[in-house]
């Protein structure tokens, strides 16, 4: 018996220290393939421009109760490429708030746009944060819009450092990348269940309390205010513009053998983050209609 409760406990101490060591590297890095712009460069202010602040180094936006937070986005719209950012977010407590990447049509078709998104949904003091990953297709206005949503805790803290957030986006695949580790990777089925019209990039911090966190059970509390949002002032920004033409390929490619998809090495670095820290997908969820998600 006291050899098997030894190994048990070695079994459990070598597991945490596995995880607490990161997954194992998927040996190819796409952020170092594209050049960093500042912002200026790459994108504009979308609202509240007295809640945002640029410096060599560094933009922050921020939320209070007096404002609606802030947002910004690109300065052209994208029909494919590569899209990353360098964020730092807020300790302590956050709950209702989210800071977000994310590409969008949503001023073009009000309505009835595409999204994809990278999402942090605010948290309390010793919870983690969770990063949402989201896909959705001509999506209503109506609230009825249907979510592909894939939700992960970090295997870091991601309020102590700035780490590399990216969407890869291009005509067959959409893959989520966290530090150049594939944390998601979204294929083509149909046309009906992939984004194919062009779509700017944002950014942004606001008050999602009726959703964000723990299903909306936890509201923003504004004792703790301001919410803020720090993006590194060097950003990648590098596809296809809408008016380019259709044989335009820009976006470094998702894995090493230059063809698309993803390498064995990056499949096991992926594979050991869903079976560590992925939190929520949609299509286990007993509780959807998956007559919408065909792609399940």
């Amino acid at each position: 018996m006291e050899f098997l409760l030894s190994l048990l406990l070695f079994f459990l101490f070598n597991s945490r220290l596995i995880n607490a060591q990161g997954p194992p590297s998927p040996g190819y890095y796409p952020s170092s393939r594209v050049q960093s712009l500042g912002f200026n460069q790459g994108f504009r202010n979308l609202w509240g421009p007295q809640h945002q602040s640029l410096d060599q180094s560094t933009l922050t936006i921020w939320l209070d109760k007096n404002s609606g937070g802030s947002g910004f986005k690109s300065l052209k719209n994208y029909r494919s490429g590569y899209f990353g950012t360098n964020i730092k977010l807020q300790p302590g407590f956050t709950a209702g708030i989210i800071t977000s990447f994310y590409l969008s049509n949503n001023q073009d078709y009000p309505g009835n746009h595409d999204e994809i998104d990278i999402e942090f949904l605010g948290t309390t003091p010793n919870k983690p944060y969770t990063l949402q990953t989201n896909v959705y297709i001509r999506g209503s206005g109506d609230g009825n819009i249907i979510g592909r949503e894939m939700k992960f805790h970090l295997w870091f803290d991601p309020t102590k450092d700035y780490h590399n957030y990216a969407i890869l986006w291009d005509p067959n695949e959409i893959i989520f990348f966290v530090d150049d580790v594939p944390i998601r990777r979204y294929p083509k089925k149909n046309d009906a269940t992939f984004p194919q019209r062009p779509m700017y990039v944002y950014g942004s911090i606001w008050d999602a309390s009726s959703w964000a966190t723990e299903e909306g059970r936890i509201k923003a509390d504004y004792q703790y205010q301001p919410f803020v949002g720090k993006y590194s002032n060097n950003f990648k920004l590098v596809g296809c513009a809408a008016y380019e033409s259709p044989s335009c390929r820009r976006a470094p490619s998702s894995s090493p053998s230059g063809g698309g998809g993803l390498s064995r090495q990056q499949i096991e670095a992926m594979l050991w983050v869903h079976r560590n820290y992925k939190v929520y997908d949609y299509c286990r969820d007993p509780r959807r209609d998956h007559t919408h998600t065909p792609e399940c």
